[in-house]
């Protein structure tokens, strides 16, 4: 493990290590407010040595950017203080935070309200019929109609949105921010062919596709400065398809990523189910390595850190995975230089000490799949 214990330098953040609590919702904010237990939650993780907090999704301000009540927000007065409590306590426990800025485009209310009409859409298009979801069947159906596509007020609305929020949080004292690109949400939604069929600035070869996203990098940017670091979060699978990808070909991702490292990404996340898993034919290397080889920016690697392979179906949120220390195979990697940040997820939900039995080489605590949803 002593490997994964170097310090980072990120613009103006310090890292201490190079594992990061990964960013996962956790639905513990009633009206979008984090209170005095989603605060207690994230310093026991800063207490226990992690070297950066990455926050849960938090919607941006946006009327459709998320759909669950207890989803926290980045408006309102009761929210952006409570974020100001939870910022204070991860930096009274020495650590660093940044939060992830999040729009759920045409994932909106598909899990949970049931009305997926308002959804923002690239061009109106959800998803296959047929991909491998992890989703209730009948939620996907209710999906699958058509929407109007997104105007260009739409889009304008939507950045300057991302805008505000960055620089409301970074006024609230978050060390960085972290915009959530992948999994078919919004801006992965313009990355994927299959949603984005436009035929304008926003869409066509694999730079349009990307055009929104570096928009919105852009002017996160703009809001937040030259010392605050910006990571973004990238996948091939999606809510609508665990088969999906958004490119097939080194060549493909490179033109892709390459517009939004020109606009301002700092740190690719590199979001798989597991980091094991190669992303092309002939090389080892997982989706956060290419990205680090195609752009030179730093990258990070995440899933089923600390977990063994999953017995069953597809799922976003797996229980049927046991604790395994696949931390040898991890290491192995990362001292190869094909990252150079560790995203930990659910292995730092079950047991806020992780990390410290891990660099002690002690037992790690049993996995309950109940503690992935509760505040431990």
């Amino acid at each position: 493990m002593d490997a994964l214990f170097q310090p980072l330098t990120i613009r103006g953040n310090r890292l201490a290590n190079r594992v990061v609590m990964a960013p996962m919702s956790r639905y513990h904010c009633p009206g979008g407010v984090p209170g005095a237990d989603v605060a207690a939650y994230y310093r026991r993780r800063a207490e226990a040595g992690v070297g950066l907090i990455i926050t849960e999704g938090v919607g941006i301000d946006h009327p459709r950017a998320v759909d669950h009540p207890g989803v926290p927000r980045l408006h309102g007065d009761a929210a952006l203080a409570g974020w100001r409590m939870v910022v204070d306590e991860v930096h009274a426990a020495d650590g660093v935070i940044w939060a992830q800025l999040w729009h759920q485009g045409p994932m909106w209310n598909v899990e949970y309200a049931g009305d997926t009409s308002a959804g923002l859409r690239p061009s109106g298009i959800w998803g296959p019929a047929d991909g491998i979801i992890s989703l209730p069947h009948e939620a996907r159906f209710r999906a699958l109609p058509a929407t109007s596509p997104m105007t260009e007020d739409d889009i304008q609305d939507v950045i300057d949105a991302y805008a505000r929020s960055a620089g409301r949080a970074r006024a609230l004292g978050f060390d960085g921010i972290a915009i959530h690109g992948a999994h078919g949400y919004l801006i992965d939604s313009f990355l994927w062919r299959h949603t984005n069929r436009r035929e304008d600035r926003w869409g066509g070869d694999a730079r349009g596709r990307a055009a929104f996203g570096a928009a919105v990098i852009s002017a996160v940017r703009k809001a937040v400065g030259e010392e605050v670091p910006i990571a973004l979060r990238l996948s091939q699978f999606k809510m609508q398809d665990y088969t999906a990808r958004i490119a097939d070909t080194a060549d493909e991702l490179g033109a892709l990523l390459a517009p939004l490292a020109e606009a301002g990404v700092d740190v690719f996340d590199g979001s798989q189910r597991f980091f094991d898993s190669p992303l092309f034919a002939g090389s080892t290397l997982n989706l956060a390595g290419w990205c680090r080889k195609l752009t030179g920016r730093l990258a990070m690697t995440v899933g089923g850190v600390g977990f063994g392979k999953s017995r069953g179906l597809a799922r976003h949120i797996d229980d049927s995975q046991a604790v395994d220390n696949n931390l040898p195979l991890l290491v192995e990697r990362f001292g190869r230089g094909e990252f150079d940040l560790v995203g930990v997820g659910r292995a730092l939900l079950n047991d806020p000490e992780w990390l410290l039995k891990a660099q002690a080489g002690v037992p790690f605590k049993p996995f309950d799949p109940a503690n992935l949803h509760r505040l431990t």
